[in-house]
């Protein structure tokens, strides 16, 4: 009779383990544990930010660990990081081969465009309300989940920031005022007033790399060309059509290879510019260059010199040309398709709106550690700075930047964020009409590969004025997108997408 009941036992256990199975999978849960269910139990999240990782990290976020837990969040935290010129294609690959993180930072300069449109962010429609609802409150008042809305499906959590990034020029003023060169501020608005300030400072210092951007960006402020980021293609912003063009057809092509072609033989642009890895704001930083182009931002941060002695003069480009401000897919945190504990990643991001002692942890670290108050300002402890600081401006923080807990810091300095929202609110900085397209490229991939080849092998050394005759090379790059048909299908289907897009608004 034992023996019998065993067995008993034994089949009605495993059908009970089966159908558990089989309902988890119809639910549409796969294999993801729900891990509000594990009361008690410390769940790890996996975290994946961009850049390199600074020396204290680990003890922060052992902080930030125990200041969630007390306030009932048993987790803590794996923070991983990877250098951004390796990001880009290591992530996708990691999705790609179904690996299990949890949360990670992303851009639209970075891999968010292909990442959500391959499926690799979870949808966060029914979690993001029930789990974060204050994080909801603020993307519905500032009206920026659109952005991050791909065929009806929420796959991306965008910081909440108002900024603009139209061109200003900056040149080291210590280096110009020693040789003489002088400028009012925001006297240089053109790329002509460019052209002779670099001019001169070559002149002037010969043997140094006066700049590494080449000009284009600035003629497309000149035409309020709005750039779809997609393949060269983009609209003018004064016609009402949206007609989608290819960058390479325009007549300012034409003119920016012209000036490129100056810069170069002139030794203005530096040699390696074409294959440089280092990023501009790190050259700029390590005073590599004498000129860089950037954005309001930039403009009047301090950019952390690594001498005290160098100092910089900024001009606002083009002021009377409309730009678009940064798209809420600037600096983005979204949510692993494979994450087992989506929910609990939400909760977390819900305390930073509105936990002003978790967010300083997050994202000044550890108080006397990491940073040191002064008033309300968070400053880098004796001995650090921007270079060699163990936490505080750390990579991909940005994304948890919150404007009702960020403190001036030795970068931004007091009032600094006001005045960059205030910026961004002149009508002459406005949101782009097509800000949250994702332009799928499904049924025109062959097509794009070949644009994609001439333009790395003609295009590129045309923009960099490595090329030869650029009235020659201009036509022959342009004739050679054109002749074989596929430019005409490409445009024939973004066109398709952005006036889908637009209607859709």
């Amino acid at each position: 009779m034992p023996n019998f009941s065993l067995r008993r036992l034994t089949v009605l256990l495993t059908a009970v383990v089966l159908l558990g199975a089989l309902l988890g999978a119809c639910s549409g849960g796969g294999d993801r544990e729900d891990p509000l269910a594990a009361d008690g139990e410390e769940v790890t999240l996996k975290f994946i930010f961009g850049g390199e990782k600074k020396a204290a990290t680990d003890e922060v976020w052992a902080k930030v660990s125990e200041h969630v837990k007390a306030k009932g969040l048993n987790v803590k935290f794996d923070i991983r990081f990877v250098p951004f010129k390796e990001f880009k294609t290591k992530i996708q690959a990691m999705a790609a081969a179904g690996d299990r993180w949890d949360l990670n930072f992303d851009s639209n300069w970075l891999s968010y465009k292909e990442m959500a449109s391959r499926g690799s962010y979870m949808a966060l429609n029914e979690l993001l309300p029930e789990y974060a609802p204050d994080l909801y409150a603020k993307y519905l008042e500032q009206g920026t989940l659109s952005s991050a809305t791909r065929n009806g499906s929420i796959i991306g959590l965008p910081w909440t920031m108002k900024m603009n990034e139209r061109p200003y020029v900056g040149w080291r003023s210590d280096l110009a005022e020693a040789a003489g060169i002088h400028r009012e501020s925001d006297e240089v608005q053109t790329v002509e007033d460019l052209d002779e300030l670099l001019h001169e400072l070559k002149k002037a210092y010969p043997h140094a790399n006066v700049t590494r951007t080449p000009p284009l960006a600035l003629y497309l402020l000149r035409e309020e060309w709005i750039d779809l980021a997609f393949y060269g293609l983009g609209f003018y912003l004064n016609d009402p059509n949206r007609t989608v063009q290819a960058i390479e057809q325009q007549p300012f092509y034409l003119e920016s290879a012209r000036m490129s072609k100056k810069w170069n033989d002139a030794k203005i642009l530096s040699l390696d510019a074409p294959i440089d890895n280092e990023s501009g704001a790190e050259q700029w930083r390590n005073g590599k260059i004498l000129s860089t182009v950037t954005s309001h931002e930039w403009a009047y941060a301090d950019p952390g010199f690594v001498d005290p002695a160098f100092r910089q003069q900024m001009s606002l480009l083009y002021p009377d040309k409309r730009f678009p401000n940064r798209t809420a897919l600037a600096n983005v945190l979204a949510i692993n398709r494979n994450s087992d504990h989506p929910e609990l990643v939400l909760r977390f991001l819900d305390m930073l709106e509105t936990d002003r002692e978790l967010y300083d942890l997050v994202q000044y670290g550890i108080k006397g550690k990491t940073y040191v108050l002064n008033g309300e300002s968070a400053q880098f402890p004796e001995g650090m700075q921007y270079t060699t600081s163990n936490y505080l401006e750390w990579e991909s923080g940005w994304a948890f930047w919150k404007p009702q807990f960020l403190r001036p810091t030795p970068v931004y300095p007091e009032g600094f964020w006001v005045k960059e929202a205030e910026f961004a609110s002149l009508p002459i900085n406005i949101k782009s009409p097509t800000d949250g397209l994702f332009i799928s490229d499904e049924s025109i991939k062959d097509e794009l590969a070949a644009r994609d080849e001439l333009a790395n092998n003609l295009g590129k050394p045309i923009e960099f004025g490595k090329a030869g005759d650029p009235e020659l090379e201009t036509e022959r790059y342009a004739r050679l997108q054109r002749e074989d048909g596929k430019l005409d299908v490409i445009v024939a289907e973004v066109q398709r997408q952005v006036d889908e897009h637009i209607v859709g608004k």
